[in-house]
């Protein structure tokens, strides 16, 4: 995941600029709640409708027994499972989101710090947000071939799914001029959508292609909440 960082970094040497020149300021506050906030939120909203639909059902007990055991390990009595879940959700979400920046920072630096920014000297935010949606997702091509089960679909959904959030996460990036919201913003969805919500669902049989980050349910969600910042960043006119 440093692959864009490096690629940056050699970029910027070849250039003769200084990496120091890439958004480095944390900018508002206020986007960095709200990248956070976001991803969690399209988390949450997704396996909620998954679970409403039938698709996947709350929730997986063995999951549930090893947070329980990781919990213990640290000191902490029995406890019932409403508490055990509460503080598994903020154990990750907050120790489970900074170990995920540390990597999500190497793509970040290179697409949201670098690749936008040079995008948006030729294109318009549309543009932007879609060619580097197109070039982020095509980016991930092997691992999707390793680990999809059907392959044709979870490259549909991944790619509109990078493309939408592209809508996001570009327009806080160049909103509060600093790559910080699009680390923490893929950070957040990694470990929401990857480690969180899919642990705490039993999935039912011939329903997989509706869950995880390559499922049809989370393409849905996140095509909202992209066609909403679209829109936002239109009429500010970024």
């Amino acid at each position: 995941m440093w692959c864009p960082a490096i690629a940056t970094i050699l970029t910027l040497k070849l250039k003769g600029r200084s990496i120091s020149s890439l958004n480095w300021n944390w900018g508002n506050w206020k986007h960095i709640r709200l990248s956070y906030f976001i991803p969690a939120l399209s988390g949450i909203i997704t396996y909620t409708l998954i679970w409403i639909f039938g698709f996947g059902d709350l929730a997986n007990v063995e999951v549930i027994t090893e947070w329980a055991n990781e919990i213990k390990l640290m000191g902490i009595g029995t406890l019932d499972t409403f508490s055990i879940i509460v503080i598994a959700i903020l154990l990750l979400g907050t120790v489970g989101v900074i170990k995920a920046a540390a990597t999500t920072l190497g793509e970040e630096i290179g697409w949201r710090g670098f690749f936008i920014y040079e995008l948006r000297k030729v294109l318009s935010f549309t543009g932007v947000s879609v060619f580097s949606g197109i070039i982020w997702a095509a980016w991930h091509w092997p691992l999707l071939v390793y680990y999809s089960n059907n392959i044709l679909l979870e490259f549909i959904t991944f790619f509109i799914t990078c493309i939408f959030m592209s809508f996001t996460m570009t327009y806080f990036t160049f909103k509060s001029k600093s790559l910080w919201p699009a680390v923490i913003f893929h950070a957040v969805s990694n470990v929401y959508i990857q480690k969180i919500m899919p642990e705490l669902t039993i999935k039912n049989e011939g329903t997989e292609h509706w869950l995880g980050e390559n499922g049809i349910m989370f393409t849905m969600v996140t095509c909202i909440f992209g066609i909403y910042y679209w829109r936002k960043a239109i009429k500010e006119k970024y």
